[in-house]
């Protein structure tokens, strides 16, 4: 039985350096979805206009439109994508399989972004946070990521799930803010596990400013 396929093509607002926008664009590809990508200009505010607070009153990438459906925050998007167009592998049915994602996707939306998405924010951008607590916070998930990982393939389970999609981004990304994952040979392999799914696509890469 063939996966279901959207009646058009899924619009995705992103932003080409967000690791959420690219957790949702690599598993719209993964998925082998048809995509119309809108690149928002958040360098120039356009998140805050009202015709994308129309869109989400957070003002956030990304966003997706799907036929008459608009959905906001990364996860909940996987979530979605997950229960309507992807394998059971990608979201588990059952409560202790569909526990163990919800675990990571937390992970991601907590440890993650506090810490390796605060440190690449602040190295990148600017961002007024405090960098090296979240390089710290960073080392300590990933110590305990390298350790989860020891003798799995993937966060949960055997095949890939999109427990996997979301801390992805952020970690492959961790040098880019001063953290960095030669220490971490469980993780190393893990990203790696991603990198050679069917239809992986990367997120862009920023330069690693010397002073990283």
């Amino acid at each position: 039985m063939s996966a279901p396929q959207p009646a058009q093509a899924i619009r995705l607002y992103g932003f080409r350096l967000s690791g959420h926008a690219h957790r949702v664009q690599l598993f719209l590809s993964l998925l082998d979805l048809p995509v119309e990508m809108v690149y928002v200009d958040l360098r120039g505010g356009e998140h805050k206009q009202p015709a994308f607070l129309a869109r989400n009153p957070f003002g956030q990438v990304p966003v997706i439109e799907d036929g008459d459906v608009t959905l906001a925050d990364s996860n909940a998007i996987l979530v979605y994508l997950a229960t309507k167009y992807g394998a059971p592998h990608w979201l588990p049915r059952d409560a202790e399989g569909a526990a163990a994602v919800q675990r990571f996707l937390s992970v991601a939306a907590g440890e993650l972004f506090r810490g390796p998405a605060v440190a690449r924010a602040v190295t990148l951008f600017g961002a007024p946070f405090d960098r090296a607590a979240a390089q710290a916070l960073a080392a300590r998930l990933f110590g305990v990521l390298d350790a989860h990982l020891a003798g799995r393939s993937f966060l949960v389970g055997a095949q890939p799930s999109i427990a996997d999609l979301a801390c992805y981004s952020y970690t492959a990304h961790a040098p880019e803010g001063g953290v960095p994952l030669d220490a971490y040979p469980n993780l190393r392999g893990w990203l790696a596990r991603v990198e050679a799914l069917p239809r992986f696509v990367p997120m862009q890469a920023s330069a690693i400013p010397a002073a990283a």
